[in-house]
């Protein structure tokens, strides 16, 4: 039959750590933060449930035994552990470590929070941030899932259960026509498009702003990658309206003919959960980046 380990409390281990790395008692109690007679009663305690002495006595002054070594040993190592688990646990409730499930737009993770996103993971090196671009709906129906904690993402057209949403910046949405033209014609004058997919809240915001405008919806083509959507612009295929910032920047940037719209982009969490303390640290982070991209401003528009 085993013998039951001794009941060694971790900080009776602590308090024999700072005696052998101390000259005096009274030092170690210091180090501690307890009173010369709490230390003593803590290590006469440690003496009786591990079953050994483990002081001689010179004088006045108790000193450890030679052959103390293993125990010293142990207790070092369970003090370092301890000490591990206690900044592990520090740097999980301050964000500073773990997991964090991040999905993004495209336009906000490579256009407007980038380098904000660059310099998060800088500063957070022992963060594990997995990162997911894909469409608005793909992400909150991840979110809704589980399968995110955060997700940056086209502000839904309805509420959705079970997520709450925070507005993070609105940006312009432009007319785009396939001849260059730079200034806009009459609505019935436009199309026929090449847009984002019918069940894109852009798409939505889109084809609601068209109608207001007497414009025909006559779509020809559809993708949810604004590059696509612009080489089809070019090749002139047909009209589009994009995000300025993905339409007029890179070495191809079309020619805007006029804003449409706007959209608004939002963090977007599970109603009730709990806190993630580096979801927390990020959305502080991405709501005061140096500088904002073409067609965005900040806040709720």
């Amino acid at each position: 039959m085993a013998s039951a380990l001794p009941d060694l409390s971790i900080r009776q281990l602590e308090y024999l750590v700072a005696v052998a790395d101390s000259d005096t008692f009274a030092l170690a109690a210091a180090r501690v933060g307890v009173s010369p007679s709490a230390l003593s009663q803590g290590l006469a305690e440690l003496e009786r449930r591990v079953g050994v002495p483990l002081f001689d006595r010179e004088g006045r002054r108790r000193v450890l035994r030679p052959d103390t070594r293993p125990v010293l040993q142990h207790a070092r190592q369970v003090v370092a552990l301890t000490a591990d688990l206690t900044g592990w646990a520090q740097r999980t409730r301050s964000g500073d470590h773990g997991r964090l499930r991040l999905g993004m737009i495209d336009a906000a993770a490579v256009q407007h929070h980038g380098e904000a996103l660059r310099r998060f993971r800088a500063e957070h090196p022992e963060l594990r941030i997995h990162l997911r671009v894909a469409p608005s709906g793909d992400l909150l129906g991840e979110l809704v899932d589980g399968s995110l904690d955060l997700a940056v993402c086209v502000e839904p057209v309805e509420p959705l259960r079970g997520v709450s949403t925070e507005a993070l910046l609105t940006e312009d949405l432009a007319l785009y026509a396939p001849d260059g033209r730079r200034r806009p014609g009459p609505g019935a004058g436009w199309g026929p498009w090449v847009l984002f997919p019918r069940r894109a809240n852009t798409r939505t915001l889109i084809e609601a702003a068209l109608r207001r405008r007497g414009a025909p919806v006559e779509v020809v083509a559809e993708s949810h990658q604004p590059e696509v959507l612009c080489e089809m612009v070019r090749l002139g295929l047909g009209w589009s309206v994009l995000p300025v910032v993905q339409a007029e920047s890179g070495d191809r940037p079309l020619e805007g003919c006029g804003v449409l719209a706007r959209r608004r982009l939002v963090t977007a969490r599970r109603s009730g959960a709990a806190p993630h303390p580096a979801a927390a640290l990020l959305e502080q982070a991405l709501r005061s980046p140096a500088e904002r991209p073409l067609g965005a401003t900040t806040g709720i528009q």
